[in-house]
């Protein structure tokens, strides 16, 4: 699931957007203040949708340069009030991707966010996963950390990739060994843990929570 951050001081706004984008299968991260927003660059954001005036000191434009200084690539659409053509301007030197006027369509903007998705992101929604820094190439059968690519298994790949696949859903150690290694497997339900611990020590940030006496969660 993409992840969409959402600037946008009109809190009902706010929620009425975030409703449309999460009906259209989209994870949706709000802010109100420009200031929590910048906080938030370098962390997982797929594409960010900006209003230009905010209500505190730190406005849309701000916001996208200090995007472009952490994130050369991720998309931004920039909303405004204001339908003049110099915000428009400004807004792509800055290096936005598309310019929507206030008062919009909620399915306006959403259909927007689909087909800049899709331009952007088409290879990677078909082929790749993202989770936190990593970005795990299904057809390669490699995870890379930053361009760097991180040495997995086969088995450790695939217990990754059944994790990453179905984030939040708790899975049994059999259920596990089933799915990983087969139904043909006969052994101890053990391997499955020292599985995980090999690769929590090779992919530090991936939170595997541990489900005693039953399994295993990816969160």
């Amino acid at each position: 699931m993409l992840n969409i951050c959402l600037v946008e001081d009109e809190v009902d706004l706010s929620n009425l957007i975030k409703t449309y984008l999460t009906n259209a299968g989209y994870n949706v991260i709000q802010f109100t203040k420009g200031a929590d927003a910048v906080a938030y660059i370098g962390k997982q954001a797929d594409l960010w949708i900006l209003d230009i005036m905010l209500g505190d000191d730190v406005n849309g434009y701000d916001i996208i340069r200090a995007i472009r200084e952490v994130e050369k690539d991720v998309p931004v659409i920039f909303t405004s009030a204001r339908d003049q053509d110099l915000d428009k301007i400004i807004g792509l030197e800055l290096g936005s991707d598309d310019y929507i006027t206030k008062p919009y369509s909620p399915k306006e903007l959403v259909l927007r966010v689909n087909n800049i998705i899709k331009r952007v992101y088409k290879e990677k929604e078909t082929n790749k996963v993202a989770y936190k820094e990593y970005l795990i190439d299904i057809d390669k059968r490699i995870v890379l950390e930053k361009d760097k690519e991180i040495k997995l298994t086969t088995l450790e790949f695939d217990l990754l990739l059944l994790l990453v696949s179905n984030k939040n859903k708790s899975f049994s150690r059999e259920e596990i060994l089933n799915l990983v290694w087969g139904e043909d497997y006969f052994g101890s339900d053990r391997v499955v843990d020292d599985l995980i611990r090999r690769i929590r020590k090779k992919m530090p940030s991936l939170n595997v929570s541990t489900i005693y006496g039953y399994g295993y969660r990816l969160l």
